[in-house]
């Protein structure tokens, strides 16, 4: 069961990973009438936001895919040189460029101060949990390393349940203002994750992927 849920896991990262990249690649034209843009047509003209919303969106899809590697056990085992470039690429893009772009677009994030609040408490706690586990694999303490990156990974993840659960919103015709729609979409997309992360965490979802090593 665990082994068919993980199979199903790896092919929903996947294509979420695709239908990102197709979301992504207008953005290439660098047009400010470009989809979500559309909405940000009285801010685009302030560099530092523009440059972190093209930073934050191009690096996504790495940063999702090159998270995905931490969690095979196979990979962590079998392939272990696989395990740590992954896991260098996705440490160094969060902390250094993704990660802070992401703060800085929080800060204009559509819903008001509401919504705001909610990014800014995501992009700090992405931050801060990336960094703990980077923390803790110089020290070694892998089983701490797998904790803290579970936690990161699910706050990576808010970019995917945040569409996710918009779509399901729309699919069971569940109306609501716009705004407050937003607003409720913003905390749900990372505060379910970390309670889903923990869930995994206690079940000893990391005491596995150590075993036998």
């Amino acid at each position: 069961m665990r082994k068919t849920a993980w199979i199903f896991f790896v092919i929903g990262i996947l294509y979420a990973s695709y239908l990102l990249l197709l979301l992504s690649l207008p953005y290439l034209e660098m047009r400010r009438g470009i989809d979500f843009l559309k909405t940000k047509q009285l801010i685009y003209h302030i560099k530092h936001w523009r440059y972190s919303f093209y930073i934050h969106v191009f690096t996504s899809i790495l940063i999702i895919t090159s998270g995905l590697f931490q969690f095979s056990k196979t990979i962590l085992n079998k392939r272990p040189n696989i395990h740590r470039i992954s896991g260098f690429i996705y440490l160094v893009v969060t902390l250094l460029i993704s990660g802070p772009a992401a703060l800085v677009m929080s800060l204009y994030a559509n819903g008001g101060y509401p919504a705001q609040a909610s990014f800014v408490m995501l992009s700090i706690l992405w931050l801060g949990t990336t960094y703990l586990a980077y923390h803790y694999v110089r020290k070694k303490d892998y089983e701490k390393h797998g904790k803290w990156m579970v936690r990161s990974y699910a706050l990576t993840l808010s970019a995917v349940s945040l569409r996710l659960y918009s779509y399901l919103f729309d699919v069971f015709y569940l109306r609501m203002d716009p705004v407050d729609l937003y607003v409720l979409l913003s905390w749900l997309s990372w505060t379910l994750n970390l309670v889903v992360a923990e869930i995994l965490i206690k079940r000893g979802l990391i005491k596995r992927l150590l075993a036998n090593r």
